[in-house]
């Protein structure tokens, strides 16, 4: 069951470490706990045979950013927002006073990125 709670950014990462694709990670503190959001391909390199110019890295930057109130990837951490999801994932981030949320999945589900 999803719950909804507020969390601190600790600290950010965009990486390529994880299957040579690039991604964007927030890493979360709830006061005890803690716990990723992100993790999606947002760009697949010439060596992928899937590899297009375009794609999810921008909205899904622009959003993680929107949310957290920041114009600089740099800024989020220190910045709290709320949390959508359970043990086993977060489902959506969102402002900590807007009602404003962001859902990859939903935005990024049956999206053309090419």
């Amino acid at each position: 069951m999803n719950e909804t709670k507020n969390a601190v950014i600790e600290s950010v990462k965009l990486t390529s470490d994880d299957h040579g694709c690039l991604s964007a990670w927030l890493f979360l503190d709830y006061g005890g706990s803690g716990q990723g959001f992100g993790g999606y391909s947002l760009y697949l390199p010439k060596s992928f045979t899937h590899h297009k110019m375009n794609g999810p890295a921008g909205h899904f930057i622009w959003r993680c950013m929107e949310v957290a109130g920041v114009t600089e990837w740099s800024k989020l951490p220190g910045k709290t927002i709320r949390v959508r999801g359970d043990r086993g994932g977060i489902e959506a981030i969102g402002h900590i006073v807007k009602d404003d949320w962001f859902c990859p999945r939903a935005d990024f589900e049956g999206a053309d990125h090419g």
